[in-house]
């Protein structure tokens, strides 16, 4: 008899792993198969961009990462020195200021996969890892595809020699660049593979080099290498170009390590083999599949539709923002809180995400390995394309979800379509100083985040509480019956008054409900922009180039992605991008809990 799972995630990569993560925690049962007989536990992915540690936040694990992780502030760029050896030509900060409240860092993907298991396992809410599958064929039945509630997808897996079929209503192929699910599917991989050969070996150096722990380029007669520092205090990454000719599958560690010598000329770096933690030799490849899905019922994420080289550090950040994109719509549907159409939104945004990948991708490559045609080419670019590496420049589409053709942009710096960026602001109720987006927990909610300028004048007060009723009325035909109102949209407040002339019986009552088991108001939806004790000013009206006396509107996606920004006042333009993507109550609306 086979098994019924909503979702069947194959593979446990990042991807698989985010969209485990919203299922989990949106009471989804799902079941996760895995070809590995544990856990990884050592991923080749290192580089941590800005944007992952903010999700990583938006899920409560930060703190883990950032403890852990080596921290990337500084970027040294090396070149000839006119006497056959190499000299530092200049340096620069990894990461432009004002980009992101949270820093670039470096840590082994395996590590930062148990931190999201771990919360899939401390959640336990009907979701199933499972180790030692190896998936061998998938199908959809199309007489039946377009039936939502219908598990009309055919899995077939082998365990202990043994076959085994499993129905779902959703499928996920996460496992990696030679995807079961993809071939199975008929669907190819697109696009060019160099004859640039590089190798990649984790080691404990034995060096004069002086900015070992520093992340590098280095551009010799020699060759090229990139220089990673890794967590810990002592193990670093080098990524090393090889000499024309070379083949991957003849390179052999000898020929990494003789290479890194001669670029690194006239510094000694000494190799003892028992130093060398791992590995590995692969040529350049660019490629994009030609599918990114099957009658939105499979999906494929991560490597198994797009690879590349992984030198600009994309590779598990891309792939598990595919997974964090398709989670939380998959949670939606499945709820019954949206449509099922809104799934055909991971296609349009994902797959232009990582088109851009590629060819990003391909130009970062190219000037990589390149002789530079003037001094200090190679590092402008490197500078330049900052906003890119950190994980900042992604902008969906228009869309059921994302409504940049109805939105007001000039009301405030909140692009349409990108990540809600951060700003200081200090919390009513305690007076602690925060960054606003990390209030966007990663918890199935949408938000409607108000710029409601100065409580204190009458108007700026009158136009709040017209839209705290509205809202409040609006709320109510979403919300699943018995949920509190809050908890598929959450209203936050930001007052551009002085702190301490707030009072609360002031803030309309929409904005501090009553909810949770214990019925208590929750106060902490109000925030204001002022002069914190001891944390300074975060000027995030200027931050988010709102006028106070205009105020702005800004609706944020579960995924932390903006939708809508528009006036205050704009109570039919709010109303009609809710009813476009969410299904009102009565018209068959699950009442399961999204916490």
């Amino acid at each position: 008899m086979a098994r019924k799972t909503p979702v069947l995630i194959a593979g446990s990569g990042s991807a698989g792993i985010f969209a485990a993560a919203w299922l989990a925690r949106c009471n989804i049962p799902f079941t996760l198969l895995e070809k590995r007989p544990g856990p990884m536990e050592m991923g080749q992915a290192d580089g941590v961009q800005c944007r992952t540690v903010e999700i990583y936040e938006s899920f409560g694990l930060a703190v883990e990462v950032l403890r852990e992780a080596y921290h990337v502030l500084e970027v040294c760029f090396w070149g000839e020195d006119g006497a056959g050896g190499i000299e530092r030509k200049s340096r620069a900060m990894d990461t432009q200021n004002g980009l992101s409240h949270m820093p670039h860092v470096i840590l082994n993907q395996a590590r930062m996969n148990a931190l999201m298991l771990g919360e899939i396992e401390r959640m336990r809410r009907g979701g199933d890892v499972e180790y030692g599958w190896e998936v061998k064929e998938v199908a959809v039945d199309d007489t039946k595809k377009d039936d939502p509630e219908v598990y009309c997808c055919k899995v077939v897996a082998e365990k202990d020699g043994k076959e085994h079929v499993f129905e779902a209503k959703y499928v996920l192929g996460c496992d990696g660049a030679h995807s079961t699910v993809r071939k199975s599917l008929g669907y190819t991989m697109e696009g060019d593979t160099t004859d640039t050969v590089w190798g990649v070996i984790d080691f404990y150096p034995q060096t004069d080099f002086p900015d070992i722990r520093r992340k590098c380029t280095i551009h010799s007669a020699s060759g090229n290498i990139l220089i990673i520092p890794r967590e810990g205090g002592s193990l670093v990454r080098f990524y090393i170009q090889l000499p024309p000719g070379s083949r991957a599958k003849n390179v052999k560690l000898a020929d990494l390590q003789d290479t890194a010598r001669r670029i690194f000329a006239p510094y000694t770096m000494a190799f003892a083999n028992t130093h060398v933690f791992w590995w590995s030799a692969y040529s350049i490849g660019q490629r994009l599949a030609n599918h990114f899905h099957k009658d939105h019922r499979i999906f494929l994420t991560g490597d198994a539709c797009h690879t590349h080289s992984p030198k600009a550090g994309q590779g598990m950040n891309v792939s598990l923002q595919d997974g964090y994109n398709l989670g939380w719509k998959l949670a939606s549907v499945l709820l019954g809180i949206s449509p099922p159409s809104i799934l055909s939104t991971y296609i349009t945004e994902r797959s232009k995400t990582a088109a851009d990948l590629i060819a990003f991708d391909r130009v970062f490559s190219q000037k990589f390995s390149s002789k530079e045609e003037e001094p200090g080419a190679f590092a402008k670019y490197f500078v330049e394309s900052g906003r890119y590496t950190a994980g900042f420049t992604a902008r969906y589409v228009d869309s059921l979800v994302t409504d940049r053709k109805g939105s007001s942009q000039a009301l405030a710096a909140c692009t349409v379509g990108m990540r809600f960026p951060s700003a200081q602001v200090v919390r009513y109720c305690d007076c602690k100083a925060l960054q606003l987006q990390s209030v966007l927990r990663s918890d199935g909610r949408w938000r409607v985040i108000i710029f409601a300028g100065d409580i204190n004048k009458l108007e700026d007060g009158k136009r709040l509480k017209r839209l705290a009723d509205f809202l409040e009325l609006l709320v109510q035909r979403f919300t699943p019956a018995g949920e509190d109102i809050d908890r598929l949209i959450e209203p936050i407040v930001v007052l551009r008054s002085l702190f301490a002339t707030v009072k609360q019986e002031d803030i309309p009552g929409y904005f501090w409900p009553v909810t949770g088991k214990w019925r208590i108001r929750d106060l902490h939806k109000v925030y204001v922009d002022d002069e914190h004790y001891n944390a300074g000013h975060g000027h995030a009206y200027e931050r988010y180039g709102v006028n106070p006396g205009v105020g702005a509107v800004v609706i944020v996606r579960p995924d932390q992605h903006v939708s809508k920004v528009t006036k205050i006042e704009d109570f039919e333009g709010i109303e009609s991008f809710f009813t476009g993507c969410l299904i009102q109550r009565g018209s068959g609306v699950s009442s399961v809990s999204l916490l």
